[in-house]
């Protein structure tokens, strides 16, 4: 491609600088929804967030204790990489994903495909990118390259994160080659039509009974349902054993509210896509769904408030009575996923 036609491609190109111009970044508050929203939005696919996330398939729970936190991992969604995984296929769409265990070989496949015009996916541990604020340890971060200099490569982000931002390449390749759990070899991933066009009427009720199946059949009593009715004694284990009450819990509030990771934000995305849905296609099950996902995302609120609340003043009670919400939760859920597995 030379530099006129790269020109009229919406590329701005110079000998070390190359942006795609015509870029239409997500404005989303999950990594991975925005990220893969950038990439349709490329496709001129324009699908809201709780729409994407429920097309992914990706309500779930996780309570795990890593080795890389000082504190355990609460998380209110699917495993990475298969949200995406789940959206191109009910949307036919071409997903191409790949990894390499080689940092330079990672770079320049990346640098190649948006010198052609191509916005790319990628996986990171969000520990190395600059613009984070207060940086942890996390590997299954998820941001969208469309652009790169000499020195820095620029992201689309969530909103939290500043939407459109930029990080240094050597911090780039440190997020992307960073080992741990939830950790892949310098994954990114690239969205194409296919010959196949989609329908969101077939496609939500494939996906919504796709989640609830997954849901209701955890493999292991840390996940799902099961995992939430887990957690609300593992928390009080947590409690007692917290060498940092005060910067685990405000962070763990943090993640679960507002960063992507636990069950309030997942839930309110998942409230709307219901809400969506039930416009579309007029289905009583969703709308009953969705009214319980209603009071369900207000409760999963109510514990993040809780966590707050232990943060500031280290007492026990706030546990007890989060424990005690966790238990109306994993009831809660398991029945809203029961009915919305019947549609």
């Amino acid at each position: 491609m030379n530099k006129n036609s790269l020109k009229n491609s919406g590329l701005k190109i110079e000998e070390s600088k190359m942006i795609i111009e015509n870029l239409k970044p997500f404005d989303g508050q999950h990594c991975e929804t925005t990220a893969t929203g950038t990439l349709l939005r490329q496709l001129n696919i324009e699908l809201s967030e709780p729409m994407l996330f429920g097309l992914g398939e990706g309500l779930g729970f996780i309570f795990w204790n890593m080795k890389s936190m000082n504190f355990p991992f609460i998380g209110g969604r699917i495993k990475p990489d298969v949200l995406t995984q789940n959206i191109a296929r009910n949307l036919n769409l071409e997903l191409t994903v790949k990894e390499t265990s080689s940092t330079e070989k990672a770079w320049e496949n990346v640098k190649t495909l948006i010198n052609s015009g191509q916005i790319v996916g990628l996986k990171l541990d969000c520990f190395h990118l600059e613009y984070f604020s207060r940086p942890f340890h996390f590997a299954g971060h998820y941001a969208a390259i469309y652009g790169y200099d000499n020195d820095n490569a620029f992201l689309v982000d969530t909103k939290q994160q500043g939407r459109q931002v930029k990080t240094t390449l050597k911090s780039l390749a440190m997020a992307r080659a960073e080992k741990g759990p939830m950790a892949s070899k310098n994954l990114f991933y690239t969205l194409k039509l296919s010959d196949k066009k989609f329908d969101l009427k077939k496609a939500i009720p494939t996906a919504i009974k796709n989640n609830a199946t997954e849901y209701l059949n955890p493999p292991i009593t840390n996940i799902g349902y099961k995992g939430i009715y887990k957690t609300s004694s593992e928390i009080i284990k947590w409690f007692n054993t917290s060498k940092d009450l005060e910067n685990d819990f405000k962070t763990t509030a943090a993640l679960m509210e507002k960063a992507g990771t636990g069950g309030a934000l997942f839930r309110n995305l998942y409230r709307d896509f219901l809400k969506e849905s039930y416009d579309l296609l007029q289905i009583d099950e969703i709308k009953c769904g969705q009214e319980a996902f209603v009071e369900i995302a207000e409760l999963w609120t109510s514990v993040v408030q809780l966590f707050e609340k232990v943060s500031h003043t280290k007492d026990f009670k706030y546990i007890l009575q989060a424990s005690d919400i966790l238990k109306s939760i994993s009831s809660k859920e398991k029945q809203a996923m029961e009915l919305l597995g019947r549609i």
